[in-house]
């Protein structure tokens, strides 16, 4: 008797519990399943929004590889803002969050504070400032030139355009640096205590107990940064457009023209599934290579 009604129990908080996640069933399948589902279909077609798809094959897939220079000079154009955005980004979120970490009055302020930057990071709003700030004769230029230093034109120039890109991704470190900061929330003081007494410095230090014991943050934060930065589309977009001479013309960017200017839905489907799997090479690659520096607390290595 106790056996049933503990099962009719269960079953009862089971559909309840089945009722409350409804709601994320119908989003993940209406909102995520199915649109991808759809995508690779398109990408498998010639669509242009204004009549049926007409099945092609790996007709996309192979002008893709073949005979698009666009996209290679747009794989080449997102590796490089990866690979300068990424590390600046982590370092100076890291630094920052190592100076938030002491226990001063007001310091929850000072944290919000530094935070409100990636609130706001992404937004149309702080992209046109940023463009106005980084102009020809924009804030950065007229701040030089009380120096003597005449500016160049960051936005104009192929050499800048892409580095003013990467800065603004650097300014938004607020989510990056709230991860680190939890994470040397978690080392132990005692660490620190016992290698002073040993006479280590505070770089010693930093290498010898806080990297280590960071690592896994830290292999966290590298794969979310790559991640976001092969998705990077609202600043190029808003503030320079690819160009100039499409030196900032990122993956995501050169997706969006294809399938809303070019209204080359279907290319621009297979290009969404070529950033996918992309994405998820390098993501694999880093978790492999994350067994020669990630380690634990209780000695284990990244599995």
């Amino acid at each position: 008797m106790r056996r049933k009604m503990k099962r009719q129990t269960a079953s009862k908080y089971d559909k309840s519990a089945m009722l409350f996640l409804l709601p994320w069933f119908i989003g993940l399948v209406g909102l995520t399943l199915g649109p991808m589902i759809a995508s690779l279909y398109l990408s498998f077609t010639d669509f242009d929004l204004l009549q049926a798809p007409k099945w092609t094959g790996l007709e996309n897939y192979k002008n893709i590889l073949t005979s698009d220079p666009m996209f290679m000079s747009s794989v080449r154009v997102t590796a490089i803002y990866v690979v300068t955005s990424v590390p600046l980004r982590l370092a100076f979120a890291l630094f920052v969050a190592i100076l938030l970490k002491r226990k001063i009055k007001g310091i929850g302020i000072y944290r919000a504070a530094y935070y409100i930057p990636s609130l706001m990071g992404g937004s149309i709003a702080i992209s046109i400032m940023w463009r106005n700030i980084f102009g020809q004769s924009g804030l950065i230029n007229k701040a030089i030139g009380v120096l003597g230093i005449h500016g160049p034109d960051w936005l104009g120039d192929p050499h800048y355009a892409l580095f003013v890109l990467s800065l603004l991704s650097v300014w938004q470190f607020g989510s990056t640096m709230v991860i680190f900061l939890a994470g040397l929330q978690q080392i132990p003081d005692s660490y620190y205590d016992a290698s002073s007494i040993d006479g280590a410095s505070k770089f010693q230090q930093f290498l010898s107990i806080t990297v280590p014991m960071l690592s896994p943050v830290i292999f966290f934060n590298l794969i979310m940064a790559v991640i976001e930065g092969f998705m990077q589309f609202t600043q190029a977009f808003v503030i320079t457009n690819g160009g100039p001479l499409n030196s900032t013309l990122l993956f995501a960017l050169y997706l969006y023209q294809k399938a809303f200017t070019d209204f080359q839905m279907g290319y621009a489907s297979a290009l969404a599934w070529i950033l996918l799997v992309m994405v998820g090479i390098l993501t694999a690659l880093i978790f492999m290579t994350s067994k020669l520096w990630v380690h634990y607390e209780d000695g284990g290595d990244q599995a």
